[in-house]
């Protein structure tokens, strides 16, 4: 009974998060709109962090709660899903192209923040100043993208959305509430997701590093997923790509950086003995795609999707 209200409260908190950031981003989106705020700033501010706002309640709270090691797995295993799973499914509708302009520069900022959390990981915990870097990192790169010599993908993204208008709010009244909502659903989330996983991790007996891995990353990356998936059924592979390199960068540099602010974050050793490597070794593998400028097609996806179910399996 208690596995099922622990399971329960999980999949009621991610509701709450999909919910909670999908609101705020078109309230946010609607604001910007009717204040002519220019698309490209809209992008780096309410695109990029309102997607990566589940992740950075669940982390925040987590790490806040006791439970470091579901906010530094949700990380770890987020940047794995995003490789392996949110590129994996699309290329099974549609193939993608890693040959993109700018895509070697942005997969390149990967790989070196996925080695700069390896280094923070093995002299751990990861303490203020740290995080202080991290966002100092994300804030340089975002200046330089407003000044149009910046490399932060997934940002024409908020440009598309805000020409077409598709389901953005025009009245002062529905934005506000959509963004009055969407504040008060994401702790909500966080909250319910956070406790439902500690719950599952004491009735299976796993360690909170394990489910943060697994169900929390699966969960919080539900957004990229969707989107990757919608992108290939319109035949846009920059899109999905942009959104998977975009979506790892901010899981380190945003989610670890602020949440670092709130706590210390001490790390488990089974990050450092295994986990991180699969993450770094996801990391390395799309940038020799980049590289090569290949195609991931449809045989490469089943690799990768056969790559994150062994995953899952070796670490339960």
């Amino acid at each position: 009974m208690l596995e099922f209200v622990d399971a329960l409260k999980l999949f009621g908190g991610f509701v709450y998060l999909l919910m909670g950031g999908e609101l705020l981003v078109r309230g946010s989106l609607g604001l910007a709109r009717e204040k002519k705020i220019p698309p490209v700033v809209v992008g780096m501010t309410v695109v990029a962090m309102g997607t990566s706002a589940p992740e950075l309640m669940v982390s925040g709270y987590s790490a806040l709660s006791g439970y470091p090691g579901i906010a530094v797995g949700n990380v770890i295993g987020s940047n794995i899903a995003n490789v392996l799973l949110v590129l994996g499914v699309p290329v099974l509708i549609y193939p993608i192209s890693c040959a993109q302009e700018g895509l070697v520069k942005q997969t390149s900022l990967m790989v070196a923040a996925s080695l700069l959390l390896i280094v923070m990981l093995v002299f751990e915990p990861i303490t203020f100043f740290e995080g202080a870097l991290l966002l100092l990192i994300l804030f340089s790169f975002l200046i330089l993208t407003m000044r149009g010599a910046g490399m932060m993908p997934g940002l024409d993204d908020a440009e598309e959305e805000l020409e077409r208008g598709f389901g953005l709010p025009s009245y002062s009244s529905t934005i506000a509430l959509l963004v009055l909502l969407g504040i008060i659903m994401l702790p909500l989330g966080a909250n319910l997701a956070v406790e439902g996983a500690a719950g599952l991790a004491r009735t299976w007996g796993v360690s909170e590093a394990v489910i943060g891995l697994s169900l929390i990353a699966l969960g919080t990356s539900l957004p990229e997923l969707s989107t990757t998936v919608i992108a290939a059924f319109h035949k846009s592979s920059d899109v999905a790509i942009g959104n998977v390199i975009g979506s790892n960068l901010f899981n380190i540099l945003a989610i670890l950086g602020f949440t670092a602010l709130l706590t210390d974050i001490p790390v488990d050793p089974q990050f450092i003995r295994f986990d991180v490597w699969v993450m770094f070794g996801c990391a390395i593998m799309l940038w020799m795609f980049v590289l090569a400028k290949a195609t991931i097609g449809k045989y490469t996806g089943i690799a990768f999707l056969f790559g994150y179910a062994a995953y899952l399996f070796s670490i339960y």
